[in-house]
């Protein structure tokens, strides 16, 4: 299981071994994309909802500023906001959380110089662009937003990405705070073998603001929310440290001795603190015993897009993975 599951790399992961899997992520885009890693569907499935929802009655409701007229080509917006209603009122089936996935990867993204793999005007692909700049950028370049085929992008990710080959295993994801215990309730009377996570680097604030068009199609409004409230990582360190402790306390009170905790963490260069120092003080006292401490590199050691558009680059922070067991 993994606390802090974000996109699902790790119960996709585990899905690949074998492993049922069980996922918590207080994020809703985050959950969103990791249901669609876990199903089990074909790409004639999903392309055949796309297509009866895009054919399907006019969207009742359709952002209107100079940024979303030049985000999105008029026929592309009117037919993601068919998308976005329909998948707003049910998403329930496998196939569903299949084309959400696919729809929520595509929002935004380079246009590129051969065949198009995203909806927008030119942007990053990681993270939402702020609409004040990037109307700026477009019309300083006489960028205009491409006119593509929605159900074209839908058809050959789903082709891509969907395999029904791969392992059947039983997977979980819920839209909820590790620390709460109640959130776990679904585990109790379940062996957990193990835990692996990677939580919140401390002083991250803007995941929110980061991907609020993502948001926006999983039903949130057509503006920024700046509200940090409530995000783990946001407030002092001693409260992160006491969060982090929460939170193993809570999976300690459904493990046993069999199980094993792994968690990788890091920092961030604007909220410099002893990552690994930190981790460990919120491990003590929680039903866990820490038995090993393995660097793991950093991100630098891969290929980051930040890095790619940044004029002044940073480099990343060294990050560890802390093994612990369960301890009585």
């Amino acid at each position: 299981m993994d606390p802090f599951c974000g996109r699902g790399t790790t119960n996709f992961a585990a899905r690949l071994y074998g492993y049922d899997s069980f996922g918590v992520d207080s994020s809703i885009v985050a959950t969103a994309i990791a249901e669609s890693k876990l199903v089990n569907v074909s790409p004639e499935e999903i392309i055949a909802t796309a297509k009866d929802i895009i054919n399907s009655n006019e969207p009742t409701e359709i952002p209107e500023s100079d940024f979303w007229e030049m985000l999105y080509s008029k026929v592309v917006l009117r037919d993601l906001c068919k998308l976005r209603e329909e998948l707003i009122y049910d998403c329930k089936s496998n196939v569903r959380k299949a084309l959400r996935g696919i729809i929520i990867g595509a929002l935004h993204g380079p246009i590129p110089k051969t065949k198009f793999s995203y909806f927008s005007n030119q942007c990053p692909r990681t993270y939402s662009p702020k609409p004040d700049y990037a109307l700026r950028f477009w019309k300083e370049r006489n960028y205009l937003p491409p006119e593509v085929d929605v159900l074209s992008i839908i058809e050959d990710r789903a082709k891509r990405f969907f395999n029904p080959s791969l392992p059947n295993t039983s997977n979980t994801i819920v839209t909820g705070d590790s620390r709460k215990k109640e959130t776990f309730l679904p585990l109790r009377g379940k062996h957990i073998k193990w835990i692996i996570t990677s939580p919140p680097y401390f002083g991250m604030r803007t995941y929110v603001q980061d991907q609020w068009i993502r948001y926006w199609f999983l039903g949130g409004p057509s503006l920024i929310n700046y509200n940090i409230v409530g995000q783990l990582g946001s407030g002092s360190k001693n409260t992160f440290i006491s969060d982090l402790n929460t939170v193993w306390k809570n999976l300690s009170e459904i493990s046993d001795s069999e199980t094993t905790m792994v968690i990788r963490y890091g920092a961030i260069n604007s909220k410099r603190i002893e990552s690994l120092q930190a981790v460990e003080e919120s491990i003590e006292n929680s039903g866990w015993k820490t038995i090993r401490v393995k660097s793991a590199g950093s991100s630098d050691d891969g290929k980051r897009q930040a890095t790619t558009f940044l004029k002044r680059r940073s480099h990343a922070i060294d990050e560890y993975d802390i093994w612990a067991v369960y301890s009585t």
